[in-house]
């Protein structure tokens, strides 16, 4: 079987480390390397929390880059309340032992990328700004990526950092901006479709039957993300938006899309990092994203439990 190549770019919270557990756990791809970017927490606490979700995964060969801890344009604005002090939630893992490598995320995506013309699927979680550089950095990426899915933007559905503005976005519109109208071939995952995928402490209850660091990781995590689900948008259990982006890499079967012109707000006011597509075509713009607009939820999910069933076996072998 060819496995689909992948790289992150992330602002491992949450459920950005279930997605990169989620990758660990999936036979169809290889994670070329993970870069980090300011946003649910800073870069220094993302970068350690992506090289102790691999160690935890027993995949510490992983080379992971620190990109900026800042966004382009706006001043920082990071999630503990989402994500916790640390961006793990009540999770405790072992401080890693792997160091993040030398170079800056910037150059480490356009290196990476550069040397597998057409191989490498660009999986973006979290804020765009390491993206958007590297675009303008080195702009044969452009070209050469194979794929970008960017979990960001709320496009029929209300914002969850403003009435209107999706956290990934708002962090750094500059940088959604730029890379919206780069020209890469990209995929959208929106709110529109990540808050269906709801991962309940029922769910959670199901994991932890297995005697493995893994479950233990996942319901520590989650019960921090799960208490502000419930105090702040009375969800019962808590969304995991960025699993269902990375699950799209080998299973786009999972969402329906639509091609759309998609544009940010970047003007300021209410209406900064608003993630809108142009449904009637009234810009006469070409469109410049696949938007995934509809998703079989419960489908995701239990995928995402078996995987990591398997995935929690795997390690305790």
């Amino acid at each position: 079987m060819n496995l689909k190549r992948i790289l992150f770019d992330t602002d491992p919270g949450i459920d950005d480390a279930l997605a990169i557990l989620l990758a660990l756990a999936s036979p169809e791809l290889e994670v070329d390397g993970i870069s980090v970017i300011n946003g649910n927490c800073s870069v220094d606490n993302g970068a350690a929390n992506a090289l102790a979700v691999l160690e935890l995964a027993k995949a510490n060969h992983i080379p992971v880059a620190r990109g900026f801890d800042l966004p382009l344009v706006q001043p920082s604005l990071l999630a503990p309340e989402t994500h916790g002090n640390t961006g793990l939630g009540y999770a405790k893992l072992p401080a890693p032992k792997t160091k993040p490598v030398a170079q800056h995320s910037v150059d480490f995506l356009a290196e990476k990328i550069l040397s597998a013309p057409g191989e490498i699927t660009l999986v973006c979680i979290g804020p765009l700004t390491n993206v958007a550089v590297a675009i303008r950095k080195e702009p044969r990426i452009v070209q050469a990526v194979k794929d970008v899915i960017i979990m960001g933007g709320a496009i029929r559905h209300q914002g969850n950092t403003t009435p209107v503005a999706e956290f990934n976005v708002y962090v750094d519109p500059h940088a959604a901006h730029m890379v919206y109208h780069s020209g890469m071939p990209i995929t959208l995952v929106p709110l529109d479709v990540t808050y269906q995928c709801i991962l309940t402490p029922d769910d959670v209850r199901r994991l932890q039957k297995i005697k493995s660091p893994i479950p233990q990781f996942v319901a520590d995590s989650t019960r921090f993300y799960m208490e502000f689900h419930d105090e702040f948008q009375k969800i019962e259990g808590c969304v995991i938006n960025d699993p269902l982006a990375l699950a799209l890499t080998f299973a786009p079967e999972l969402c329906d899309y639509e091609e759309h012109y998609v544009d940010v707000d970047i003007s300021g006011g209410v209406s900064m990092g608003n993630t809108y597509a142009d449904f009637y075509k009234m810009t006469k713009n070409a469109a410049n994203m696949k938007v995934a607009l509809g998703v079989r939820a419960r489908d995701f999910v239990e995928l995402f439990l078996e995987r990591m069933e398997q995935l929690s076996k795997k390690i305790s072998e």
